[in-house]
């Protein structure tokens, strides 16, 4: 038994019920490209350019058409060797330009850059997500520990960063550099050991992701800023509009 994914003009990719998940292989993935009566098998590594020949980014229900490639992709982008990466956008650093990080970085702002390939969130039934790849680089794991030893503070762009450095993070808040599969999920009873905020966009009010908001700041404190940005017509979603949680505390 497999299952099938389908794309316009025949493309198909089968992947074996039984290996689904983390553990799955490259050779456990079949691939057939079929036009009219004719069938090809194509090895996994050609994957990607049959979906840069057949296939197109996800369509967002509420955008008035498709969007090339390019907007998907944020100013923190660095394109995988063989072509892997995110199926969906990481939405909240989409608002950041070169520029943007330029003068953040004048002013004394350190980038740590970690990896986390985000699946399809759109395909959740308001479930906790899947298990996701993710890698956090020991110059970035150094740079996260030094700000915290420093008094600074550790502000994801994004709920994907957050994931990648709290799966780094042992329990004594120590960041070391890690790579691989991630199962996390961060909630108000976990919390967090080394974010003290995050930038991310407005989510629906079933979505997992309002878990791990919340575990940043308070319930009180989230609820009130919804409450604010459904006041102010936010937009939502994956085009829409970033905010920055921070501890509720400090938001009284």
């Amino acid at each position: 038994m497999s299952l099938a994914l389908r794309v316009p003009d025949g493309l198909s990719a089968r992947v074996p019920v039984e290996q689904r998940g983390p553990g799955l292989g490259r050779d456990g993935v079949r691939l057939l490209v079929s036009r009219g009566t004719e069938v090809t098998h194509h090895a996994f590594g050609e994957l990607p350019g049959l979906l840069r020949e057949h296939g197109r980014p996800v369509r967002y229900a509420y955008t008035e058409r498709d969007q090339p490639l390019s907007v998907y992709q944020t100013v923190f982008a660095v394109p995988s060797p063989d072509g892997a990466g995110s199926a969906e956008m990481p939405s909240a650093g989409r608002p950041f330009t070169a520029g943007t990080v330029l003068e953040l970085v004048r002013r004394g702002v350190q980038f740590a850059p970690v990896s986390l390939h985000t699946g399809v969130a759109s395909a959740e039934a308001h479930e906790p997500p899947y298990a996701e790849r993710f890698a956090v680089p020991e110059a970035s794991a150094r740079a996260v520990n030094a700000a915290r030893a420093g008094g600074g503070r550790v502000v994801a762009v994004g709920t994907t960063a957050v994931r990648a450095v709290e799966s780094a993070a042992g329990a004594d808040g120590v960041v070391r550099a890690r790579a691989g599969w991630t199962g996390l999920v961060v909630t108000p009873e976990r919390g967090v050991r080394v974010v003290d905020g995050l930038l991310t966009g407005l989510h629906e009010p079933e979505a997992s992701h309002l878990l791990m908001l919340e575990a940043v700041a308070r319930r009180a404190a989230v609820r009130r800023a919804y409450e604010e940005a459904l006041r102010g017509r936010y937009l939502w979603h994956e085009f829409g509009d970033v905010h920055l949680v921070l501890p509720g505390d400090e938001l009284d």
